[in-house]
Protein backbone atom coordinates (compact mmCIF):
# COMPACT_ATOMS: atom_id res chain seq x y z
CA UNK A 1 0.00 0.00 0.00
CA UNK A 2 1.54 3.17 -1.15
CA UNK A 3 1.13 5.97 1.14
CA UNK A 4 1.36 9.80 0.30
CA UNK A 5 3.69 11.69 3.16
CA UNK A 6 3.41 15.32 1.92
CA UNK A 7 -0.15 14.75 1.65
CA UNK A 8 -0.65 13.49 5.22
CA UNK A 9 2.35 15.91 6.38
CA UNK A 10 0.15 18.68 4.92
CA UNK A 11 -2.93 17.97 6.07
CA UNK A 12 -1.93 17.42 9.62
CA UNK A 13 -0.06 20.45 9.41
CA UNK A 14 -3.30 22.55 8.32
CA UNK A 15 -5.56 21.22 10.86
CA UNK A 16 -2.81 21.71 14.03
CA UNK A 17 -3.35 25.52 12.70
CA UNK A 18 -7.19 25.24 12.41
CA UNK A 19 -7.32 23.62 16.24
CA UNK A 20 -4.82 26.60 17.26
CA UNK A 21 -7.08 29.03 15.71
CA UNK A 22 -9.62 28.35 17.99
CA UNK A 23 -7.23 28.26 20.59
CA UNK A 24 -6.73 31.70 19.88
CA UNK A 25 -10.53 32.69 19.74
CA UNK A 26 -10.90 31.18 23.49
CA UNK A 27 -8.33 33.45 25.03
CA UNK A 28 -8.72 36.66 22.55
CA UNK A 29 -12.02 36.72 24.04
CA UNK A 30 -10.88 36.19 27.14
CA UNK A 31 -8.31 39.12 26.77
CA UNK A 32 -11.28 41.43 25.05
CA UNK A 33 -13.29 40.95 28.39
CA UNK A 34 -10.19 42.10 30.40
CA UNK A 35 -10.08 45.13 27.83
CA UNK A 36 -13.67 46.40 28.39
CA UNK A 37 -13.23 45.85 32.30
CA UNK A 38 -9.71 47.56 32.47
CA UNK A 39 -11.28 50.42 30.70
CA UNK A 40 -14.29 50.66 33.39
CA UNK A 41 -12.11 49.74 36.54
CA UNK A 42 -9.00 50.75 35.81
CA UNK A 43 -7.67 52.31 39.50
CA UNK A 44 -8.93 48.43 40.41
CA UNK A 45 -7.31 46.51 38.27
CA UNK A 46 -3.73 48.20 39.15
CA UNK A 47 -4.29 47.83 42.37
CA UNK A 48 -5.33 44.13 41.93
CA UNK A 49 -2.03 43.72 39.46
CA UNK A 50 0.49 45.15 42.44
CA UNK A 51 -0.99 42.29 44.51
CA UNK A 52 0.19 39.80 41.96
CA UNK A 53 4.09 38.96 42.42
CA UNK A 54 5.78 40.03 39.66
CA UNK A 55 9.01 38.08 40.37
CA UNK A 56 7.16 34.79 40.08
CA UNK A 57 5.43 36.11 36.82
CA UNK A 58 8.80 36.83 35.37
CA UNK A 59 10.62 33.56 36.41
CA UNK A 60 7.43 31.81 34.91
CA UNK A 61 7.99 33.93 31.76
CA UNK A 62 11.50 32.84 31.45
CA UNK A 63 10.50 29.20 32.39
CA UNK A 64 8.20 28.91 29.49
CA UNK A 65 10.72 31.06 26.89
CA UNK A 66 13.45 28.28 28.06
CA UNK A 67 10.57 25.27 27.47
CA UNK A 68 9.76 27.04 23.83
CA UNK A 69 13.58 27.11 22.94
CA UNK A 70 14.13 23.02 24.37
CA UNK A 71 11.11 22.14 22.27
CA UNK A 72 12.06 23.77 18.66
CA UNK A 73 15.61 22.34 19.50
CA UNK A 74 13.93 19.19 20.06
CA UNK A 75 12.36 19.30 16.71
CA UNK A 76 15.40 19.69 14.72
CA UNK A 77 17.43 16.76 16.78
CA UNK A 78 14.72 14.76 15.22
CA UNK A 79 14.66 15.74 11.60
CA UNK A 80 18.85 15.47 12.31
CA UNK A 81 18.20 11.92 13.29
CA UNK A 82 19.56 12.88 16.57
CA UNK A 83 16.59 10.81 19.09
CA UNK A 84 18.21 10.49 21.95
CA UNK A 85 19.09 14.04 22.26
CA UNK A 86 15.15 15.17 20.90
CA UNK A 87 14.13 12.95 23.97
CA UNK A 88 15.98 14.64 26.35
CA UNK A 89 15.35 18.11 24.95
CA UNK A 90 11.58 17.23 25.53
CA UNK A 91 12.70 16.04 28.61
CA UNK A 92 13.63 19.79 29.25
CA UNK A 93 10.45 20.93 28.25
CA UNK A 94 8.24 19.18 30.41
CA UNK A 95 10.65 20.08 33.36
CA UNK A 96 9.97 23.36 32.87
CA UNK A 97 6.33 23.35 32.92
CA UNK A 98 6.21 20.99 36.05
CA UNK A 99 8.20 24.56 37.29
CA UNK A 100 5.55 26.43 35.88
CA UNK A 101 2.82 25.00 37.53
CA UNK A 102 5.07 24.48 40.82
CA UNK A 103 5.07 28.67 40.69
CA UNK A 104 1.37 28.49 40.27
CA UNK A 105 0.32 26.28 42.91
CA UNK A 106 2.70 28.64 44.79
CA UNK A 107 1.07 31.89 44.02
CA UNK A 108 -2.81 30.71 44.20
CA UNK A 109 -2.30 28.58 47.28
CA UNK A 110 -0.76 32.68 48.58
CA UNK A 111 -4.25 34.27 47.17
CA UNK A 112 -6.47 31.94 48.69
CA UNK A 113 -4.28 31.74 51.90
CA UNK A 114 -5.33 35.69 51.74
CA UNK A 115 -9.08 35.39 51.15
CA UNK A 116 -8.31 36.04 46.98
CA UNK A 117 -10.66 33.94 45.05
CA UNK A 118 -13.88 34.40 42.89
CA UNK A 119 -16.79 35.04 45.58
CA UNK A 120 -14.38 35.34 48.52
CA UNK A 121 -15.66 37.56 51.48
CA UNK A 122 -12.39 39.43 51.05
CA UNK A 123 -13.37 40.57 47.70
CA UNK A 124 -17.21 40.75 47.91
CA UNK A 125 -16.38 43.47 50.56
CA UNK A 126 -13.64 45.34 48.30
CA UNK A 127 -14.44 47.62 45.03
CA UNK A 128 -16.27 45.84 42.62
CA UNK A 129 -13.28 46.50 40.07
CA UNK A 130 -10.95 44.66 42.23
CA UNK A 131 -13.55 41.08 42.15
CA UNK A 132 -13.63 41.24 38.63
CA UNK A 133 -9.56 41.61 37.94
CA UNK A 134 -8.78 38.29 40.64
CA UNK A 135 -12.01 36.45 38.43
CA UNK A 136 -10.31 36.88 35.47
CA UNK A 137 -6.62 36.38 36.42
CA UNK A 138 -8.27 32.69 38.35
CA UNK A 139 -10.37 32.28 35.01
CA UNK A 140 -7.14 32.81 32.42
CA UNK A 141 -4.58 31.78 34.38
CA UNK A 142 -6.19 28.21 35.29
CA UNK A 143 -7.17 27.43 31.26
CA UNK A 144 -3.83 28.66 31.09
CA UNK A 145 -2.80 25.90 33.41
CA UNK A 146 -4.62 23.41 31.66
CA UNK A 147 -3.03 24.16 28.83
CA UNK A 148 0.21 23.48 30.10
CA UNK A 149 -0.82 20.21 31.73
CA UNK A 150 -2.11 18.50 28.64
CA UNK A 151 0.89 20.30 26.55
CA UNK A 152 3.04 18.73 28.91
CA UNK A 153 1.55 15.14 28.67
CA UNK A 154 1.41 15.31 25.05
CA UNK A 155 5.21 16.03 24.46
CA UNK A 156 5.58 12.93 26.99
CA UNK A 157 3.51 10.58 24.71
CA UNK A 158 5.61 11.96 21.61
CA UNK A 159 8.88 11.38 23.64
CA UNK A 160 7.54 7.59 24.31
CA UNK A 161 6.80 7.38 19.89
CA UNK A 162 9.96 8.85 19.30
CA UNK A 163 12.17 6.27 22.06
CA UNK A 164 9.62 3.52 19.98
CA UNK A 165 10.80 4.66 16.62
CA UNK A 166 7.52 5.65 15.14
CA UNK A 167 8.97 9.95 15.33
CA UNK A 168 11.51 9.89 13.36
CA UNK A 169 13.38 11.99 10.65
CA UNK A 170 11.51 10.53 8.21
CA UNK A 171 7.92 10.95 10.25
CA UNK A 172 7.78 14.34 12.42
CA UNK A 173 4.68 15.56 11.92
CA UNK A 174 3.54 14.14 15.52
CA UNK A 175 6.54 16.21 17.46
CA UNK A 176 6.23 19.31 14.97
CA UNK A 177 2.92 20.23 15.83
CA UNK A 178 3.14 19.35 19.41
CA UNK A 179 5.92 22.14 19.49
CA UNK A 180 3.69 24.09 17.99
CA UNK A 181 0.66 23.64 20.70
CA UNK A 182 3.40 24.17 22.94
CA UNK A 183 4.54 27.71 21.55
CA UNK A 184 1.18 28.83 21.52
CA UNK A 185 0.85 28.01 25.10
CA UNK A 186 3.87 30.02 25.88
CA UNK A 187 2.46 33.33 23.24
CA UNK A 188 -0.53 33.27 25.37
CA UNK A 189 1.32 33.55 28.33
CA UNK A 190 3.56 36.21 27.21
CA UNK A 191 0.22 38.46 26.81
CA UNK A 192 -0.88 37.06 30.48
CA UNK A 193 2.18 38.19 31.99
CA UNK A 194 2.16 42.04 31.01
CA UNK A 195 -1.95 42.41 31.37
CA UNK A 196 -2.17 40.86 35.11
CA UNK A 197 1.55 41.42 36.37
CA UNK A 198 3.02 44.89 35.14
CA UNK A 199 -0.61 46.66 35.01
CA UNK A 200 -0.08 50.26 35.74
Amino acid sequence: MTTHPHKDYAGAKLGMWLFLFTELLLFGGMFLLYSVYFKRYPQEFAAGGRQLDWIMGTVNTVILLTSSLCAAMAVTAVQRDELRRAVALIGGTILCAAGFMVIKYVEWSAKIGHGIYPGSEHLKSGPPGESVFFSLYFITTGIHGLHVLIGGALLAWIALKIKGGEVNAGNDILLENGALYWHLVDLIWIFIFPLYYLIL
